[in-house]
């Protein structure tokens, strides 16, 4: 039996579009809100795609989780600093104002190129932030490999 204060987990899924206003504002689905008021996201820049980057959002454990993969590698390994560097000084906390929105900064906007318009992209444990056409070009390559990718599904 579920506990009345049991926290259910939340699912990124599903695709949305919202503008970004003057302020560098971004609405957040109602679906993807914490449960819990004053709840911190933290907002990553993520260059890992061939089309640019994008934030990459991650839920507090989601963050506890890749903080404690990385502290996993080896000290030997020089990635582990990289990451640690990139990351730490890539990210930022933000958490939701009372209209259900984030504020994206500055730099990180810019560097994304989410001025305009945003696309929010559910990755079942977390989402990302996108500009729109780099999102077609990444769903059009994400496309090309799904029935290889669903092949490993059983």
């Amino acid at each position: 039996m579920g506990d009345a204060n049991t926290v259910q987990p939340t699912y990124y899924n599903s695709c949305y579009q919202h503008g970004v206003d003057e302020k560098r504002r971004v609405q957040i689905p109602a679906k993807w809100r914490p449960e819990q008021e004053g709840t911190e996201l933290t907002l990553i820049y993520w260059p890992k795609h061939q089309a640019g980057a994008c934030l990459r959002v991650l839920p507090p454990e989601q963050m506890a989780k890749m903080k404690a993969d990385i502290d996993a590698m080896s000290n030997t390994d020089p990635n582990k600093v990289v990451l640690k560097r990139f990351i730490g000084s890539g990210s930022v906390q933000v958490t939701l104002d009372k209209a259900g929105r984030i504020c994206l900064p500055d730099d990180m906007a810019r560097k994304a190129d989410v001025m305009k318009e945003a696309v929010l992209v559910g990755l079942l444990d977390r989402f990302e932030i996108w500009n729109p056409a780099r999102y077609e070009q990444v769903k059009a390559a994400d496309e090309a490999l799904a029935a290889r990718a669903f092949e490993l599904m059983e």
